[in-house]
C-alpha cells in the first residue's frame, strides 16, 4: 500500500537547481533513509513532503487518512506554553485523558482538586484501556531526559527543545513518521534507545540522518539525492555503499563511452552545411543529448584535509586537580590528567554534565573554581564548537577564508591560495562568491570547520562536530583526524565516527565525577554491559543472603527449594532466553533488508513486540527461580 507519491518533484534557488523531475514513492512499513552530500536539497525536500514549500513543478500525496508527524531541525512552539502542553496538544482522546491523568497525579499531593478529579480519571483511563499507552508515554519522555512537564517552553536550550519536539511524534504514534537529523542534541544512551525503538516499531519511516549505525539499524531502503538526482536503493547502509560504488563505476564506463563517441559526432557537425535536412537535425538534437552525457561529473574533487600542524613540545597540556560548579550542581570534580603526544580521546555522559564547561576550562575560556590548567608554550588550540558560524552581514564563502588567510601551506609543504582550499573542501570556484547567507546547514558547518584548521592547531577541540555534516564529508574528516599528528579532544553523539579516532575515553559520570576508560566506545558499551550484569548478580546474591541473616536459626530448615520440576525449568530458561534472542535479532535484520509484502512487515514487528514480552517474562521467572537454587 502506497503511503507517499511524488511525480516529476523539481525545486531551485535563484540560479541554483536542487533536483528535478524526480517521482519516488513510499510504501506501508518501509524505513527510508535520505542521504546525499551538504546543499544537495535533503531537507529542502522534507519541506516539500510536509508542505512547508512548494515545489516549483510536480504533485506529492499521501493516502487518506493517514496520520503524519514530521520534526524538523529547528522545530517551533508556543513559547510561552509548558512542555506538557505543546507534548499532549493533540485531538487524540486517548492523549488528552493521559495528559490529564499525569498531571493530576503529579499534583495530587499538594492540590485537593486533583485528588478530587482522580477517580473520575482513571475511570476513563480504564475504559479507554489507556493503561498500556501511559506506560510507554512514560518511557518516551524518560529516555528522552523529559521529566519536568510544567516548565515553559521558553526557559528551554535548542537541544532540550528537539527533544520534547521529538517526544511529542513518537507519543502521537503516527502512520508516517518523517524524521530530520533526530539524533542530533541527543546523548548517547538516548541515541540508542531511539534506535531500538524505530527498528522494532510497525511504523513508515523517512529520516535524514548522518548517523552510519543508525542507518545500518533502523533503515531497509536508502533514497540518495546527487547532481540533481534521485537514486533508489532497497537493503540498509552497506547494501547502500555497494551498489552506489557499482553505480558510480557504471557511470564512469558509460560518460568515457559518450566521450569518445562525441569526438566523432563533433567532426560531422563541423563537416555540415548551414543548410541542415530534417534527418541531420535528429541527429543534431541527438548530438545535444550526447555532449550533456559526455560532460556529466562522475567523481567530486577529493576534500584533501592535509593541513601542517605546528610543531609540539615536551609540555602539551596538563591538568591538576580542577573543580568547576554552577551554584550547588558539581561540573567537575578533582580531576587530574597530563596529555601526551597523539592523544586522541572520546568525552562521553549524559546531556547537561559538564562536557562543554570542561572544554571551555582547557581553552582559557571558563575558570575553575579550584585548581590549574598549564599549557605548553608550543601548544596552539584548534576549538570547533556548537556556536553558529559568525560571519558579516553580505560577507561571501571565500571573503570567509581570506579574513584568516590569504594562502594555505599543506602537509606536503605545498601552498594554495584560499580558492584551492575552498575547493578541496568542496566548494566550486562559483559558488566561492555566493553570500554565506545562501549556504546550507551542513555547508555552513564545513565552512566553520575550515576556519578551525586553516590556523594550524596541533590540539583539536572539535565538540560535537559532526552535526548537520554529509556521510561524504564525515568519511574525509576521519581521515584527517585518524592521521592527525596532534592531540583531538573529542565530543561527539556519532558512535561510528568516535569508534573510528578515539583510543580512550573520559567518562562524565554526572556529580562532578570524570573516569578515564581505555578503549573507543563501543568497547566501553561492552564493559558497562558487563559491568551491569555483575552488579545485579551481586545484589541477587545479596538479597539470597539476607533472609539467613535477619531469620532465627529454628527457621533455616524450613528455606524452601527447587522442585525437581522448578529444576528443569531452571536449567531450560536460560537457552530459550538465549533462543528468543536469536529469534528476535533474525526478524530485526529481516526487517532491515525490506519486504515486497506489507503484511509481512507488519506481521515481522508485531513478532518482535510479543518475542520481548517472553524474554521478560522468562528473565522475571529465571530471576525467581535462581533465588531458590544453590
Amino acid at each position: 500500500m502506497n503511503y507517499l507519491s511524488a511525480e516529476n518533484i523539481s525545486k531551485s534557488f535563484s540560479e541554483k537547481l536542487l533536483f528535478q523531475n524526480i517521482s519516488f514513492g513510499v510504501s506501508q512499513g518501509q524505513k527510508v533513509a535520505l542521504v546525499g552530500i551538504n546543499g544537495s536539497g535533503k531537507t529542502t525536500l522534507l519541506k516539500l513532503i510536509t508542505g512547508e514549500e512548494k515545489p516549483d513543478t510536480g504533485i506529492i500525496s499521501f493516502r487518506k487518512d493517514l496520520n503524519i508527524a514530521s520534526l524538523g531541525q529547528n522545530p517551533e512552539f508556543n513559547e510561552e506554553e509548558t512542555v506538557r502542553a505543546s507534548i499532549f496538544n493533540s485531538s487524540n482522546e486517548l492523549l488528552t485523558v493521559i495528559r490529564d491523568y499525569e498531571y493530576h497525579m503529579e499534583h495530587a499531593a499538594t492540590e485537593e482538586a486533583s485528588q478530587n478529579l482522580l477517580p473520575d480519571l482513571i475511570g476513563k483511563m480504564d475504559a479507554l484501556n489507556a493503561w498500556d499507552y501511559e506506560s510507554q508515554v512514560q518511557q518516551i519522555l524518560g529516555k528522552l531526559g523529559i521529566f519536568d512537564l510544567d516548565k515553559l517552553i521558553k526557559h528551554l536550550s535548542g537541544g532540550q527543545k528537539k527533544r520534547v519536539a521529538l517526544a511529542k511524534v513518537l507519543i502521537d504514534k503516527p502512520d508516517f513518521l518523517i524524521l530530520d537529523e533526530p539524533t542530533n542534541h541527543l546523548d548517547l544512551a538516548s541515541i540508542e534507545w531511539l534506535e531500538n525503538y524505530l527498528a522494532t516499531q510497525a511504523i513508515t519511516l523517512l529520516l535524514v540522518t548522518h548517523d552510519r549505525y543508525f542507518l545500518e539499524r533502523v533503515t531497509n531502503n536508502i533514497f540518495e539525492l546527487d547532481g540533481g538526482e534521485l537514486y533508489k536503493y532497497k537493503g540498509n547502509y552497506n547494501y547502500f555503499l555497494e551498489k552506489k560504488e557499482e553505480r558510480e563505476e557504471r557511470e564512469a564506463t558509460e560518460v568515457e563511452k559518450a566521450k569518445n563517441l562525441l569526438r566523432k559526432e563533433q567532426e560531422w557537425m563541423r563537416r555540415q552545411p548551414k543548410a541542415r535536412s530534417t534527418k541531420a537535425k535528429y541527429r543534431i538534437d541527438a548530438f545535444q543529448d550526447l555532449k550533456e552525457k559526455a560532460t556529466k561529473k562522475t567523481a567530486r574533487p577529493e576534500m584533501e584535509l592535509s593541513i601542517e600542524s605546528r610543531r609540539q613540545g615536551g609540555k602539551i597540556l596538563e591538568i591538576s586537580h580542577i573543580s568547576k560548579s554552577f551554584d550547588d550542581k558539581k561540573m567537575i570534580q578533582d580531576f587530574s590528567y597530563v596529555f601526551k603526544k597523539g592523544d586522541k580521546i572520546g568525552i562521553i555522559g549524559p546531556n547537561g554534565v559538564g562536557k562543554s564547561t570542561f572544554l571551555h576550562i582547557l581553552t582559557g575560556n571558563l575558570a575553575p573554581d579550584k585548581g590549574k590548567v598549564e599549557a605548553g608554550a608550543t601548544t596552539a588550540f584548534g576549538y570547533y564548537a556548537q556556536t553558529e558560524l559568525q560571519f558579516k552581514e553580505g560577507q561571501r564563502v571565500i571573503d570567509i577564508i581570506k579574513d584568516i588567510a590569504e594562502v594555505v601551506k599543506m602537509g606536503d609543504g605545498r601552498e594554495i591560495t584560499a580558492s584551492q582550499f575552498l575547493q578541496h573542501f568542496q566548494f566550486a570556484p562559483a559558488q566561492q562568491y555566493d553570500m554565506v547567507t545562501k549556504l546550507s546547514g551542513g555547508e555552513k558547518r564545513r565552512l566553520q570547520l575550515m576556519k578551525v584548521l586553516i590556523k594550524n592547531p596541533n590540539f583539536l577541540i572539535l565538540d560535537e562536530p559532526t552535526n548537520d555534516l554529509d556521510i561524504v564529508t564525515l568519511a574525509v574528516l576521519e581521515d584527517f583526524l585518524y592521521n592527525f599528528g596532534g592531540c583531538l579532544l573529542l565530543v561527539s553523539h556519532d558512535r561510528y565516527f568516535m569508534d573510528q579516532l578515539v583510543d580512550h575515553i573520559f567518562v562524565f559520570e554526572g556529580d562532578g565525577v570524570i573516569k578515564d576508560y581505555p578503549g573507543n566506545y563501543s568497547e566501553y558499551r561492552e564493559f558497562k554491559e558487563e559491568e551491569e550484569i555483575q552488579q545485579s548478580m551481586a545484589a541477587q546474591e545479596k538479597r539470597n543472603t539476607q533472609p539467613e541473616k535477619q531469620a532465627p536459626a529454628t527457621d533455616n530448615s524450613a528455606k524452601k527449594r527447587l522442585s525437581f520440576k522448578e529444576q528443569k525449568e531452571y536449567e531450560q530458561l536460560e537457552s530459550e532466553i538465549e533462543k528468543l534472542e536469536g529469534e528476535k535479532a533474525k526478524i530485526i535484520q529481516k526487517l532491515n533488508q525490506g519486504s515486497e509484502s506489507h503484511e509481512e512487515l507488519l506481521a515481522w514487528s508485531t513478532e518482535i513486540e510479543k518475542i520481548v514480552l517472553q524474554i521478560e517474562k522468562k528473565s522475571n521467572r529465571w530471576i525467581e527461580l535462581s533465588e531458590l537454587a544453590d
